[in-house]
């Protein structure tokens, strides 16, 4: 079996981020195997062309949209996260953390 490169790893992860949900861009470095490479997961993004691929899921670690307030790119993933029912106050993620990670979701009280 090959090898997955980071690149799949992370792209793999962040497919994996479920309708409705969020995860911060070092997050979905640390699901694919990677701590601490939050760059490259943007840089990554950067460069997406698939357009099936859930970028707008993927936000800063303080749960805010990367993108300055006034492009085009900030205004389409507020109106994407709308549309799967992500409440947005001021480019901000309200009411919802980013998604659990592995270690939250078996040691959570």
């Amino acid at each position: 079996m090959p090898t997955r490169t980071p690149a799949d790893r992370i792209l793999a992860a962040i497919r994996a981020v479920r309708r409705g949900e969020v995860a911060g861009y070092g997050e979905i470095a640390r699901r694919a195997g990677l701590p601490g490479r939050a760059r490259m997961v943007a840089r990554l993004l950067s460069q997406n062309d698939d357009p099936k691929l859930p970028w707008h899921r993927i936000l800063r670690s303080d749960g805010r949209i990367a993108f300055p307030p006034d492009s085009p790119q900030f205004a389409e993933q507020v109106q994407r996260l709308r549309a799967e029912g992500v409440a947005l106050k001021n480019g901000r993620v309200v009411g919802q953390r980013a998604a659990a990670t592995v270690d939250e979701m078996i040691w959570k009280p």
